[in-house]
């Protein structure tokens, strides 16, 4: 489609630093390169400050940035920026188009006192929401009382990759994402210490800044366990370098509390790479299957140890189970979806709340 239009896209600071590539700023970035090569105007602005709990100045930084837009401007603000400042976007969707772009509901994921209502005010006054997933669309008209025809989905997109090489044994293993609690890795850790006696070595990329605590534990545990040079903490890594890292590895392990959809789980499809992930949020959505019914990986529950030492167990030990999910992996790499279809879904959303 080719829409001579103009969008306004509010996103928080740090969108294009390469040492912070989460998928909530890869998403970002790509919706806005991609609306602008099928015709449409975008206009960008980065506000400063920790979203979703910015201080004062970040406050006044965003409400000036809405007051510098016409009246009727159309304004896809993402989530993290909108959530938790109804005083901001209340009063600003009364005179903007707004749409807001939920990558994950700040109420999933903080309970301090109040988030449910901000974030009710803020979704209940945008012309329309746009999610990352079918969880959680279901998840916030579950929470709030939103109309279902207001509340859009946009699954992330994914970019054409090379097929991953991989070994024989399997034992090339890959967590992809910040090293937080949230992404589990020191579950992982505890999993793999478990199987210490077969042969495997686990990759850990992402950022080590976002949880210094947990990041200085799990190095603890790393060098108690004495696996220093088999569980390794590489940060953040970016294009080639962290193109070369899914092209060596066998699978994608992913350990997550919680993930609204999981784009590292695409990405691996993306090279035929099998995932062992835990069962969460948007994860089943995104590892989906083959067409004859096939998962491309396998799913475990959430903070279960036993469970994933037991999978990584199964991986490594029977390569008929790998070849089965190996090349579930390759059908179910076909039928992935590109970023232009992603911008093209937000762009009716986009056309529906201009009309």
């Amino acid at each position: 489609m080719n829409w001579a239009r103009t969008v306004h896209v509010v996103v928080p600071e740090g969108v294009e630093d390469p040492l912070r590539p989460s998928g909530g700023n890869t998403y970002d970035r790509r919706l806005c390169q991609d609306l602008a090569e099928v015709g449409w105007s975008v206009r960008a602005r980065a506000v400063g400050g920790a979203w979703p709990w910015a201080g004062e100045a970040a406050r006044r930084a965003l409400d000036e940035a809405f007051g510098a837009m016409p009246d009727g401007s159309l304004v896809l603000v993402d989530g993290l920026v909108a959530s938790a400042v109804p005083e901001v976007l209340v009063p600003a969707s009364r005179r903007l188009r707004l749409v807001v772009l939920m990558h994950m509901p700040i109420a999933r994921r903080d309970g301090r006192d109040g988030v449910f209502e901000s974030e009710c005010a803020v979704l209940s006054s945008a012309a329309a929401v746009v999610t990352t997933s079918n969880w959680s669309r279901r998840w916030l008209l579950a929470a709030y009382s939103l109309d279902p025809a207001r509340v859009h989905v946009a699954q992330p997109g994914v970019d054409a990759a090379e097929r991953a090489v991989g070994s024989a044994r399997g034992g090339n293993l890959l967590c992809v994402g910040a090293v937080t609690p949230g992404k589990g890795q020191d579950v992982l850790l505890a999993a793999l210490t478990r199987i210490a006696d077969l042969t495997w070595r686990c990759l850990c990329v992402g950022g080590l800044t976002q949880a210094p605590n947990f990041v200085a534990e799990l190095r603890r545990s790393i060098r108690t366990a004495d696996l220093d040079d088999r569980f390794v903490l590489t940060g953040p890594r970016t294009g080639h370098e962290l193109d070369a890292s899914y092209v060596a590895a066998d699978a994608l392990v992913l350990a997550s509390t919680g993930e609204t959809y999981g784009m590292v789980v695409t990405e691996a499809l993306a090279r035929a790479l099998p995932v062992l992930a835990t069962h969460v949020g948007g994860v089943p959505e995104a590892l989906g299957v083959t067409p004859d019914g096939r998962r491309p990986g396998l799913l475990l529950p959430p903070g279960d140890v036993a469970a994933f030492a037991g999978s990584l167990r199964r991986w490594l030990c029977d390569p008929a189970l790998r070849r089965g999910l190996r090349d579930a992996a390759d059908h179910r790499r076909v039928g992935l979806t590109g970023w232009s279809e992603t911008a093209d879904r937000v762009a009716r959303v986009l056309v529906e709340v201009s009309a």
